[in-house]
């Protein structure tokens, strides 16, 4: 069946709607970085730059690094836009655009978050690598979704069980990692952990600078929560939806944090530039090797 107009929206040069992209401008491959200005710090090791697209918040970048086709695209923050991209991108090589239907032949994506994150952990230092083998979303985005061939439903049990936060009408979902694609990433670099996706920065996050979060234990219930000998070891805001919505798609997923800020001791990196850089090059060659 043809999806619709209002469905499947397409600017008039048949490129899809927020994106500004066309399916032969991706990769299957794919970085997410949060922050536009952060591809061209990605893209900067590229041997050739084919394609160099940006619309809104989402700027998108393909080329060639090491005889390898890879494409860079910056997703804004939070889920709300992880929802916008990854259904956009799955749309780009899942559905053809000429007929409006879906292919019969799925092609599936490698997706690589880089991203920035706070540990919760006093043990975790600044300037680490992390690699999410969970993540739990306080932010509900797969609650609008029938989702739950993909979540981790003892995790996630056990997770609100121990937090008891149903009065606040919180209700965290779980998806783990891809392990697949995360063995080709892993080193002795990379500390692993369970990741934590908020809905915000500030109050979602058990921040407060002029407002009192209602939940005034936020991190430190969180930080003594095991699972399977795991931790949650860090707080962010797209990665529960980046895995959930790969894995609904049947693309693949993980998410790098370089830690740049420690809330259980109150540190933030010195030299958070470098640390980004390092966990740049790092998966980049990790990616070709």
């Amino acid at each position: 069946m043809a999806l619709s107009d209002s469905e499947l929206i397409l600017n008039p040069d048949g490129s899809i709607y927020h994106l500004n992209l066309l399916p032969e401008d991706i990769s299957s491959t794919i970085i997410t970085v949060g922050d536009p200005t952060r591809v061209p710090l990605v893209t900067k090791y590229f041997d050739s730059i084919e394609i160099e697209k940006g619309s809104r918040e989402f700027l998108t970048q393909t080329g060639i690094y090491n005889g390898k086709r890879i494409t860079v695209i910056s997703t804004g923050i939070g889920t709300d836009n992880i929802d916008i991209v990854f259904n956009e991108l799955d749309a780009l090589v899942n559905i053809n655009f000429t007929t409006r239907e879906v292919k019969k032949e799925k092609t599936q994506l490698d997706f690589i978050r880089i991203g920035t994150s706070g540990a919760i952990q006093a043990d975790i230092p600044v300037d680490s690598f992390l690699l999410s083998t969970s993540a739990v979303g306080f932010e509900g985005l797969l609650h609008f979704y029938d989702a739950g061939h993909v979540r981790n439903h003892s995790l996630e049990e056990q997770l609100n069980s121990f937090l008891e936060w149903n009065a606040h009408n919180i209700v965290a979902y779980a998806v783990d990692s891809d392990k697949n694609l995360g063995d080709m990433i892993t080193s002795n670099r990379i500390r692993f952990g369970i990741t934590a996706t908020n809905s915000g920065f500030y109050g979602p996050q058990g921040r407060s600078l002029r407002l009192a979060p209602k939940i005034t234990d936020f991190n430190d219930k969180l930080a003594s929560f095991l699972y399977k000998n795991q931790q949650i070891t860090n707080l962010e805001m797209e990665t529960a939806g980046i895995y959930g919505l790969a894995k609904l798609h049947g693309h693949r997923a993980i998410s790098l944090n370089a830690i740049l800020a420690n809330r259980a001791t109150g540190e933030f990196s010195s030299n958070a530039v470098r640390t980004v850089d390092d966990l740049i090059k790092y998966t980049l060659e990790k990616l070709v090797s």
